[in-house]
């Protein structure tokens, strides 16, 4: 079974994509710049991107939002200014 592309100029909205491309990425509200991605991604603190065909990336759909589940449960524990 062929996978079929949209038409072009037809956008395609974030709930039927694989992989997600830096504006994607962006309306999930992660606005780091790439440089800060880049750093992030190289310590392991977000997931790395995939590499499409020359300086085209993107990155895995469930990989971001497991990332961003994540960031929701270390909210919960997390203390801005704790004293202790």
């Amino acid at each position: 079974m062929a996978i079929q592309s949209p038409p072009p100029n037809e956008s395609v909205e974030i709930t039927q994509k694989l992989i997600l491309s830096r504006t994607d990425v962006q309306s999930l509200g992660i606005w780091q710049s790439n440089q800060t991605l880049l750093r992030m991604e190289a310590r392991g603190a977000f997931p790395r991107r995939l590499k499409i065909g020359g300086t085209t990336c993107a990155w895995d759909k469930q990989e971001i939002l497991d990332w961003l589940e994540d960031r929701r449960i270390e909210r919960k524990t997390w203390r801005y200014a704790d004293a202790s």
